[in-house]
């Protein structure tokens, strides 16, 4: 009505200048840890449509942003499979000035590695820590045995009963539309002979406990990898992250030249774009 009375008055009418986006920001899960290994912990995940990860997992608030300026994505890819070391590390994801910060690696035949969500203990050592609001601790070990990853919804599982540990579950959201869940940490090891730990719902790879090699996060999901049993075989990497955007459908993103990503049509009164790998520039009109 104010609009149609201004236009009426010969006064212009107000052009929006800024858009207001939801974010999914989750980073690549760390790899599990190689010898007698721990589960990788989940990539760490801030949320502004569901819970964050880790404790107190609070719901983010939306970013306000200006028309016509670029804002920067860079998408953190998993840690690197070991078959003798400690896991590696993800990379972080960040969009703007939102950051998630990448899985800690998971412990061969030592202390799990500190990270968004933290790996698990290799052979009888102690998991690692998790972020505030990203992500949880990875579990601890017994001999011969892997602690499961941190998830970002929940704490890796220690090991016990001669048996690996199970990587934490993710959080699931529901920014596209539909529930998903992402950031499962990896499965612990078993060199005793009992069972392998499984991996967190929400990308997690299974360790192994027997003549194989553990199982990779999922891409795109910021899962952690797998513990193996031993040097001979390698450790599951990390799933690389995700950034997930939703905002008005009267408003059209520009996805620019280094990303990969794809956007949906418009329901809800929202388009989302999901950013799978790269880094670059986004921009919106």
């Amino acid at each position: 009505m104010l609009n149609i009375i201004a236009s009426q008055l010969g006064v212009p009418t107000p052009v929006a200048t800024t858009v207001t986006v939801d974010y999914l920001v989750v980073a690549g899960g760390g790899s599990g840890g190689g010898d007698v290994g721990g589960g990788g912990g989940a990539g760490g995940l801030r949320c502004t449509v569901t819970a964050s990860g880790g404790s107190p997992g609070t719901v983010e608030t939306a970013l306000t942003l200006n028309l016509s300026t670029n804002y920067a994505i860079s998408i953190g890819g998993g840690g690197a499979a070991q078959s003798s070391a400690n896991g590696v590390n993800g990379s972080n994801t960040s969009f703007s000035t939102i950051t998630s910060t990448g899985g800690g690696g998971g412990g061969a035949a030592a202390t799990g590695l500190n990270g968004g969500s933290g790996g698990g203990g290799g052979n009888g050592n102690s998991g690692g820590t998790g972020t505030a609001n990203q992500g949880f601790a990875g579990g601890n070990s017994g001999s011969l045995l892997g602690g499961g990853g941190g998830g970002a919804g929940v704490a890796g599982s220690a090991s016990g009963g001669g048996s690996g540990g199970n990587g934490g579950d993710g959080v699931a959201t529901s920014i596209t539309g539909s529930s998903v869940t992402y950031g499962g940490g990896g499965g612990g090891c078993s060199n005793s002979g009992g069972g392998a730990g499984a991996g967190g719902t929400g990308g997690g790879g299974a360790g192994a406990g027997t003549a194989a090699s553990a199982t990779s996060g999922t891409v795109n999901t910021g899962g952690g990898g797998g513990g193996p049993r031993n040097s001979g075989y390698s450790s599951g990497a990390g799933g690389s992250g995700v950034v997930i955007l939703r905002y008005p459908d009267t408003n059209t993103i520009t996805i620019g030249a280094g990303l990969t990503g794809s956007t949906s049509g418009a329901s809800g009164g929202y388009k989302r774009t999901t950013i799978t790998a790269g880094a670059g520039n986004v921009s919106w009109v």
